[in-house]
């Protein structure tokens, strides 16, 4: 789930085998309506989702006609990704938020946890001062990133996230996730896969930086982003802020 400035992605989305079993685990994409609305609501033509995963989002703006950039440095998961209805009117481009070529784009998203994996400062500056030279003036940047205070890593471990699920064309697979540290705003965690079919066990590594409703203000701000509104996530009520934030015309 690391997609900062390194290339290198978590296991869970760069393992084929994980990639292939993702979406399977995680079938309930409703987080992704309140998105699809701000598309709407902000009347955008153009949208680059940054750590697009296995495309789930992008493809769904693309059957709408949307000009959509899937941006993702797991290889694995694009590859998953272009097997999708409509992936062919969508532009994948594998790699970081630092890498991409010269564009333009009414919308930029990061949906999920994309916004927490840039773990340090300088990660998280450089990856919104290239996602504001990328908006077009008036341009907005929408993600998601949960309230520290809500501690929702309380509840990640076996006992609240297994799941058995029978995958098309692999079979039986248990799955969930154990903290295995917590330092200051950093929060550590395992995913553990058993594959019945042969008894293989992959596990995926992953950390999140759980930032506070200040510092992501005071960072947008300090590249020029001017924060339009902080709503609640509809699936996850007073446990996430979701930021709009708007390009300035005139910027340092």
């Amino acid at each position: 789930m690391n997609r900062g400035i390194s290339l290198m992605a978590d296991e869970i989305f760069e393992n084929p085998r994980l990639a292939d079993i993702y979406d399977s685990f995680d079938p309930d994409r409703s987080d992704l309506d309140a998105y699809e609305s701000m598309v709407n609501e902000f009347g955008a033509n153009s949208v680059l989702d940054i750590g697009c995963g296995t495309g789930t989002f992008a493809c769904r703006l693309a059957a709408r006609g949307i000009e959509v950039i899937g941006l993702e440095p797991a290889e694995a998961s694009l590859k998953v990704a272009k097997t999708k209805h409509w992936s062919d009117r969508v532009r994948w481009i594998h790699g970081n938020a630092l890498e991409l070529p010269p564009l333009k784009v009414d919308l930029v998203t990061m949906t999920a946890n994309v916004a927490q994996v840039f773990l340090t400062e300088e990660e998280w500056k450089e990856t919104l001062l290239a996602i504001r030279d990328v908006l077009r003036p008036g341009g907005r940047l929408v993600f998601e990133t949960r309230k520290p205070e809500s501690q929702a890593w309380q509840k990640w471990d076996r006992e609240n996230t297994y799941q058995r699920v029978d995958v098309f064309n692999c079979g039986v697979v248990e799955g969930w996730v154990d903290v295995t540290d917590v330092q200051d705003s950093l929060v550590f965690f395992r995913w553990t896969y058993v594959f019945e079919n042969d008894g293989a066990i992959i596990t995926s590594d992953s950390t999140l930086r759980f930032r506070s409703l200040k510092e992501i203000t005071k960072s947008l701000r300090e590249v020029g982003l001017s924060v339009e509104d902080v709503r609640e996530a509809p699936d996850r009520p007073g446990r996430e802020y979701v930021f709009i934030a708007r390009r300035q015309t005139d910027v340092y």
